[in-house]
């Protein structure tokens, strides 16, 4: 029976792998295929990751274009918060689509189906079973009740709790042909404690032991005879923030957007990246603001609407920048190198001065780990060959014998 099993470590950066925090990371890479130069999406943030992964699509195509973003609605620019349980249904009521090209639940709907735990966006229409903390649902997206649906909390006891929910319930009983295993760990603890802290690398050995679970119940079925093909990756890394910027403020004062709440020029931020929206109304505005962008001294890179394909993006609903932070190469007070400038968060959330955060194309938050062990891999072995998340949706189908012609990515089976 061919299956495939994919275990996310949310915000695991591959340069902090290591015998004293990782150890079953590590025996696991002694046995897979590693791929050394894999990267993350920009913004470099979960929704537009894991949207990437499930349709194999960069976000120009799949149109989840952050973790933040901005639909162009009855004429105006709105603001939204893409980590909000209910947004992909909001969007699919203004734009006609959640996302605009097939997932993986959808392709595998009729050919042994997915099961997705903590995580929205690989399977938005109800293709599938998608277990998440703020809510489950079964194909039809029908909501899931007690005790079936995923009532765990955001601390080790609930990723433990997820964990063994996932290998008694989907990997042994219901077998279906892709799981997913969606980790919220390192990432919300590396968000509130120094990255290196005691904090921080207790929790990295509490994904590692978690994974390992997940590793040796995969090794069980496979001595029954399962042809698992196992991916075990994370979304995007860290960096320490450095710095806090209040985009929309500077804007303000510099005359280019008429008020913090205004409609005219709206900013979208997914932490160490902005992006900057301006109303049809006011494009005569464009030149200025890009001009404004590129002397700001938290700018590394500023991309206007005309070269947004070469990251992955489109100036659909206004986007006319898309701005990566200031970021260096220092080390924080633990000796973790990599510092970025943050967008200040939308009001209400906090900011991580000191503490990890990601969205931009600095380093090391474009340091994911990728590893996959099955049918098409070399065990032992490192690829150079650049990958990112939109690979992984090919790769699947690959194993699992289905097509994947129309997508961005490519299967990794064969890749030296």
């Amino acid at each position: 029976m061919r299956r495939v099993v994919v275990v996310v470590l949310d915000g695991m950066r591959r340069d902090l792998l290591s015998e004293a925090q990782t150890p079953g990371l590590l025996r696991f890479a002694n046995r897979a295929q590693t791929f050394a130069a894999h990267r993350s999406m920009f913004p470099s943030a979960t929704r537009v990751v894991s949207a990437s992964f499930a349709t194999g699509c960069v976000p120009a195509r799949h149109e989840l274009q952050g973790n933040a973003l901005v639909l162009l609605e009855d004429e105006r620019l709105v603001h939204h918060d893409a980590g909000h349980p209910d947004f992909l249904q909001h969007k699919r009521r203004v734009t006609g689509r959640a996302l605009a090209v097939p997932t993986l639940a959808e392709r595998l709907a009729h050919h042994g189906g997915a099961i997705v735990f903590a995580n929205y966006a690989h399977d938005p229409d109800g293709h599938g079973y998608v277990y998440h903390r703020a809510g489950s649902y079964g194909p039809g997206r029908n909501r899931l009740a007690p005790p079936e649906a995923l009532d765990v909390g955001q601390d080790a006891a609930g990723e433990r709790a997820m964990t063994a929910r996932f290998i008694d319930d989907v990997l042994f009983a219901r077998q279906p042909a892709l799981a997913v295993l969606w980790m919220g760990e390192p990432d919300a603890a590396q968000h509130l404690h120094p990255l290196g802290s005691p904090q921080h690398l207790a929790v990295l050995q509490q994904a590692d032991a978690n994974a390992t679970l997940v590793l040796e119940a995969i090794d069980r079925q496979r001595q029954r005879g399962d042809e698992i093909l196992c991916c075990l990756c994370s979304d995007h890394g860290h960096q320490t923030v450095s710095r806090v910027v209040d985009v929309d403020g500077e804007l303000v004062t510099a005359g280019l957007k008429e008020s913090r709440d205004s409609g005219d020029v709206v900013t979208a931020t997914s932490g160490t990246s902005t992006l900057v929206y301006v109303h049809p109304n006011r494009e005569q505005r464009v030149g200025e603001i890009g001009a404004f962008l590129a002397r700001r001294d938290w700018v590394d890179r500023v991309v206007a609407a005309g070269d947004l394909a070469a990251i992955g993006q489109s100036p659909r609903h206004g986007l006319a920048f898309a701005v990566a932070l200031k970021s260096d190469d220092a080390p924080n007070a633990y000796g973790v190198r990599g510092r970025s400038v943050e967008a200040r968060p939308a009001a209400g959330k906090a900011d991580h001065l000191g503490c990890g955060q990601h969205g931009g194309l600095a380093r090391y938050e474009q340091m994911p780990f990728l590893m996959i062990e099955g049918a098409g891999f070399m065990p032992g072995t490192r690829c150079e060959t650049p990958t990112s998340p939109i690979d992984l949706a090919p790769t699947v189908l690959a194993h699992l014998g289905r097509p994947a012609a129309d997508m961005d990515g490519r299967a990794l089976q064969g890749s030296v």
